[in-house]
């Protein structure tokens, strides 16, 4: 190379089996600079094409990447040489959890998989669709499987996952092919702090495509610690333009599997015998430990079934269990019990006594006439006209059918304020009215659907003035100062369904099979 005037040389050690070997060269200048040599003719293909990537993507990537400042024939190939790329390469395996650099590199490789695809098809980089890629991996498999050197287990897992064509759905992106941790360099403020460093530049770009994303994720969902893998990709979405697939660290963890296949190939095509018994024994061990997490997964999902039928019958013991609830009262209640309990109690869970009615808003609720009645006939003593199509309710007062709103049940004080009358002295006693005797009679249903309770004057009839009746059948009467709030009229029964009340009987219910 023209103007480089070498003053030192370092051997770089590479692993067994690598496509390249490399030299670090010292000029005059204090420069360094990095010599890549091929190792074979379709190695050194491959550093020719690289160099125009290089230029191009040096422009819309902020990591520095080795520009090739001049390229030399070998009889093993090409060789290329470019300035060094300053940091050092990471271990994804001892990445640090929840650390600035372990996001960073999340980020570093979102903004690769974000470049243009014309940018690598002007560098006439390799393209390859989802249905491609998988095709292509399908036939190294059958390649894989010919040699004999994988065992029959993992050759049946592979076929598996690539005959999913559900797994297979992706948009291609531009990839790096190989982005392992010796290939991303980082610089470190504390040496032994490695959550200090930072990317300063990615290198090994032969393999670069445009291709499955999650290619790039193989050795790291393979290596990384899974909490530092979480903070990989949580940066990794956050920067990406597009959505990731759902599938795709799936896809990445079949990739760093099958790995093993591509470098056997490569060992197999290139006639190195003893990296491909190294490769042999590793395909092995990658076969039992596959079987050992499989037989742990079983064994998981047993349990969790387990679990879940118990916690199901638990589950529906408790349902055919229905235990007494106390009130807020403190009254002992058990849906369905009790000869006053309605429909709705039955189903539904006690919620208090409802709230007092508005005067101000609803109707009168004393046994005399409805409410309006000068819209309204006067039906005597006796419910209203517009009962006579409302269901009767215990918990109703007569005229309540009206307002289309049931008063609640009353407590003791309540009653007896609600009973005293308009003028009288709360302190004062009040006599509870004689004793009223009841008859069954359809007077006042014309058309005979109901038979409705006809109440019959009192034995020593009194003019009644218009004001609120008086306590009911058998209802005792309370003694002392009313509330304030409990004006006349205000209807608040807080009995729990044990008043003394005639239900309603309909004639066709009279004759009814098994009734008293």
């Amino acid at each position: 190379m023209p103007g480089l005037d070498p003053v030192s040389v370092e051997s770089v050690p590479v692993r067994l089996g690598a496509p390249y070997a490399y030299a670090f060269v010292t000029d005059s200048q204090d420069r360094r600079w990095v010599v890549k040599a091929a190792r074979s003719a379709a190695a050194g293909a491959l550093l020719e094409d690289v160099s125009t990537l290089m230029t191009l993507l040096s422009r819309r990537l902020d990591v520095q990447l080795p520009l090739v400042r001049g390229v030399a024939a070998l009889k093993s190939g090409r060789a290329v040489v470019h300035p060094r790329v300053p940091g050092q390469s990471l271990d994804f395996a001892q990445l640090p959890p929840a650390a600035a650099l372990t996001a960073e590199v999340g980020r570093t490789l979102a903004h690769i998989h974000n470049l243009e695809l014309l940018v690598f098809e002007e560098a006439g980089r390799p393209s390859y669709d989802a249905e491609t890629h998988r095709k292509r991996m399908l036939s190294e498999l059958d390649r894989a499987s010919a040699t004999g050197h994988v065992p029959t287990g993992l050759l049946s897992r592979w076929e598996h996952r690539l005959e999913d064509v559900s797994l297979w759905r992706f948009a291609p992106t531009p990839v790096h092919g190989a982005f392992t941790g010796s290939h991303v360099l980082a610089s470190f403020e504390d040496e032994q702090d490695a959550g200090s460093g930072r990317v300063r530049g990615v290198i090994g770009w032969e393999e670069a495509r445009v291709g499955d994303p999650a290619d790039d994720l193989a050795e790291l969902v393979a290596r990384t610690h899974p909490g530092a893998l979480d903070t990989v990709l949580e940066a990794y979405v956050q920067s990406r333009i597009e959505r990731p697939d759902t599938n795709l660290v799936r896809r990445a963890r079949l990739a760093a599997e099958m790995s093993l296949v591509h470098s056997l190939l490569r060992a197999l095509s290139a006639g190195e015998s003893q990296l491909v018994e190294q490769l042999s024994a590793d395909l092995r061990d990658l076969d039992e430990r596959v079987q050992e997490a499989e037989r742990r997964a079983e064994a998981r999902r047993l349990r969790a079934e387990r679990e879940a039928r118990r916690d199901r019958e638990l589950a529906q013991a408790a349902a055919a269990a229905t235990p007494a609830t106390t009130r807020p009262d403190g009254l002992s209640h058990t849906p369905g019990a009790g000869s006053a309990t309605s429909v709705d109690e039955a189903t539904q869970p006690f919620a208090g006594p409802a709230p007092v009615p508005d005067e101000a808003t609803q109707p009168f609720a004393g046994p005399g006439p409805a409410a309006d009645e000068a819209t309204q006939p006067f039906a005597g003593p006796g419910p209203s006209t517009n009962e006579l199509t409302q269901p009767f309710n215990p918990f109703l007062g007569a005229g309540s059918g009206l307002g289309g709103q049931a008063p609640g049940p009353r407590r003791p004080a309540e009653a007896a304020a609600s009973q005293t009358p308009t003028g009288a002295d709360p302190g004062e006693a009040i006599e509870p009215p004689a004793e009223q005797s009841w008859q069954l009679s359809t007077a006042v249903d014309p058309e005979g659907l109901f038979e409705i309770d006809a109440v019959e004057p009192l034995s020593d009839p009194q003019p009644v003035a218009p004001t609120p009746a008086g306590p009911a059948e058998g209802t005792p009467v309370e003694d002392g100062p009313a509330d304030d709030s409990q004006a006349d009229g205000a209807v608040d029964d807080r009995h729990e369904g044990a008043s003394d009340y005639v239900p309603v009987e309909r004639a066709q219910d009279r004759d009814r099979p098994g009734r008293p």
